[in-house]
């Protein structure tokens, strides 16, 4: 009996002892890259193999019966972490008592559109989407903005939300950084995870500065300078950051739709990260709040910086020598983000 009895208390205590589902909205849920980003999500490939997930879908109305087949095909994965899949287009049902918050819907740029109707546009969805933030989320919420102009969106989404802090929010370049690790990796002819350090400044546009002047690689299991290694400064100053900053572009015109598949494996990367912390003695690119920083960077800006993170909280990495080269990319890119950051907040006290 006694016997029994133990086991029976070993298996409730085991039952009893299962983490809570954390709630997870992603947004532009029907979309393409969302389609490449659940299924990562919903199999603890972000937030753990032990944590169970309810996974919240927000879309547009028009969008809503291509998200009951998403739904559907979630369903039909069987994955054991996934608890529910809450499809939705009313936001106080999306941003409810929520965890995370991954924001991939935006207006994208149609053909004839100047880039302040963009920045119109998306003031109006970002605003709507940080007041919703503000209402019914929880105030330890993570926020990554995935949709464009990512920067400038997360900066709104913050405003909308002045009682959730600002380090909750972030924006992706965690894309391009692994654009920038990948073209360092094939050029040494070394696996990605051999290249480390390297950075991407300022804005998620093709102002972006990629820069591997602190960046290590391994080669033959010695760690070796960027420069040291690669051994071709001007392709380092010149192709290899015009390939980073146009990526996108080029995806586009081979596929004939943006990047899907890299920018999920991003998001996950990023939000992984965020939620585990850096390895030690590595630092990742993302956009955060640039209040404080020791780089003359605006502060009023979410601008792309060095990070380590740890127990969910980010720090930007400080103290790393800035040459004349790397100055004048930093400010350029800077400048476009306060020009993009006054045009929005012209709209946004419209």
């Amino acid at each position: 009996m006694l016997t029994l009895l133990s086991a029976m208390y070993i298996v409730v205590r085991a039952a009893s002892s299962e983490a809570d589902p954390i709630r997870v909205l992603v947004t532009g849920a029907a979309g393409q890259i969302a389609y490449s980003l659940l299924y990562s999500i919903a199999k603890g490939d972000v937030f753990g193999k032990d944590q169970p997930i309810i996974l919240v879908l927000l879309d547009i109305p028009p969008m809503l019966p291509v998200l009951d087949g998403v739904v559907m095909e979630l369903q039909d994965c069987a994955l054991p972490l996934l608890r529910e899949v809450i499809p939705t287009d009313k936001v106080e049902v999306g941003f409810k008592d929520l965890d995370a918050a991954i924001l991939v819907g935006s207006m994208p740029r149609k053909e004839g559109m100047e880039r302040k109707d963009l920045l119109k546009a998306n003031v109006a969805i970002f605003k709507t989407q940080g007041a919703a933030l503000e209402k019914y989320a929880k105030k330890t919420v993570r926020v990554l903005v995935v949709g464009n102009p990512a920067n400038t969106n997360c900066l709104i989404a913050s405003k909308s939300a002045p009682s959730i802090p600002k380090e909750n929010f972030s924006c992706l370049t965690r894309l391009d950084h692994n654009r920038a690790r990948s073209q360092v990796a094939m050029r040494c002819g070394v696996p990605a995870d051999a290249v480390k350090n390297v950075i991407i400044w300022g804005n998620h546009s093709s102002t972006q500065y990629p820069d591997v002047h602190h960046a290590m690689v391994n080669v033959h299991g010695k760690e070796v300078e960027a420069y040291d290694a690669v051994k071709d400064d001007s392709w380092l100053k010149g192709d290899f950051i015009s390939t980073v900053q146009l990526r996108g572009a080029a995806v586009i015109k081979a596929r004939k739709l943006s990047s899907a598949m890299s920018a999920a494996k991003a998001i996950c990367d990023h939000m992984r990260d965020w939620w585990f912390g850096t390895l030690d003695g590595e630092f990742m690119s993302m956009g955060v709040y640039a209040g404080g920083n020791s780089y003359g960077i605006p502060e009023d800006l979410i601008y792309s910086f060095p990070v380590h993170i740890k127990n969910k909280s980010w720090n930007i990495h400080d103290g790393l020598p800035v040459n004349d080269f790397s100055r004048a990319k930093m400010d350029a890119t800077a400048a476009e983000l306060v020009e993009e950051r006054d045009t929005a907040l012209s709209f946004l006290s419209q």
